[in-house]
């Protein structure tokens, strides 16, 4: 069984950099062939994936937000972590890690999350 944990400050200012860490359990994220990804669901609205790093160490970010989000990760801790610069009060959310898993082909599904944490952006 996977477990993965959020965790960070649920208060960041405006202009700052929201930082946040995924602490893995039961399975490694070098493992071939799973991504590890950051997902947010800001208030009133659906789900929204910022990107994420592969087994392999690369990493791939939505669009929207590739020009300020890093994703990183920790081998030795089996941990990846989440920055994102430049944060406004539009990027409050509650904050997931998940693991994306290969059906078949390219069919890919999220088997494992994390709980969430709640982060706010706000003077």
């Amino acid at each position: 069984q996977v477990q993965l944990q959020e965790s960070g400050p649920g208060l960041v200012k405006p202009s700052q950099t929201l930082s946040l860490t995924c602490t893995v359990a039961g399975g490694s994220i070098t493992t071939s062939y799973y991504y590890w990804s950051w997902i947010r669901q800001p208030p009133g609205k659906g789900l929204e994936c910022l990107g994420y790093i592969r087994y392999s160490g690369t990493t791939n970010y939505s669009p929207s937000f590739q020009s300020r989000t890093s994703i990183s990760r920790d081998t030795s801790k089996n941990q990846f972590t989440l920055q994102l610069s430049s944060v406004t009060p539009e990027d409050t959310a509650v904050y997931y890690c998940a693991r994306w898993r290969q059906v078949v082909g390219q069919v890919w599904e999220l088997d494992y999350w994390g709980q969430g944490t709640q982060v706010t952006v706000s003077s």
